[in-house]
C-alpha cells in the first residue's frame, strides 16, 4: 500500500530466481498477491516510481511467509475438539483480524499524519509571506503618511528686469 506521495500510486514486479515475472502491477494504490513458491531461491520485488519522479513515495509491504503452527500440537487428531479448545481456535482467529485491522489502522493514520504535517508546512510559509507583506506595506504607508507632513521646500527664483 502506497502511504505517501503523489496520487497515492506505484509499479510492482515480483520475479522468481529463474527472471520469471510472476506479478506484475502497473499504478496501484493498494494490492494483495499471494503464491506459493515453486522452488528455493531469491525472489526480487521491484517498486518503481519512474512515470512520477518528481513525488517520493513512502510504500508498507508485508510478508507473510508459511503457515501459522497449529494452535495445538494434536490438531490433526481425529476426535473432535473440545469445547475450550474451539473457543481457543476461535479467539485466535479474531486476534488475527484485529492484527489486520490495527494494520489498516495505521497506515490510515501515517497517511493522515503524512497530509498534517504538509499541510503545516504549507500553512507555516504562507504565514511567512502574509508578514513579510504585511511588514512591506506598513513600511511604505510610514513613508507615505511622513511624504503628507513633511515640509516641502520650495525655492525662489528671481527675474531680473
Amino acid at each position: 500500500q502506497v502511504i505517501t506521495g503523489g496520487h497515492y500510486d506505484v509499479d510492482c514486479r515480483l520475479e522468481d530466481p529463474d527472471g520469471i515475472v510472476l506479478y506484475k502491477e502497473m499504478k496501484k494504490q493498494y494490492d494483495s498477491f499471494t503464491f506459493t513458491a515453486s522452488r528455493n531461491g531469491t525472489y526480487k520485488f521491484c517498486f518503481s516510481n519512474e512515470f512520477s519522479t518528481f513525488t517520493h513515495k513512502t510504500v508498507y509491504f508485508d510478508f507473510q511467509v508459511g503457515e501459522d503452527p497449529p494452535l495445538f500440537p494434536s490438531e490433526n487428531r481425529a476426535t473432535a475438539l473440545t469445547q475450550m479448545e474451539s473457543a481457543c481456535v476461535s479467539i485466535h482467529e479474531a486476534l488475527k483480524s484485529v492484527i489486520d485491522y490495527q494494520t489498516h489502522f495505521r497506515l490510515r493514520e501515517a497517511q493522515g499524519r503524512s497530509r498534517a504535517e504538509d499541510l503545516n508546512t504549507r500553512v507555516a510559509y504562507w504565514s511567512i509571506g502574509e508578514a513579510i507583506i504585511l511588514l512591506v506595506v506598513s513600511i511604505g504607508q510610514v513613508f507615505l503618511l511622513k511624504s503628507f507632513f513633511s515640509d516641502k521646500r520650495t525655492t525662489t527664483t528671481r527675474v531680473a528686469s
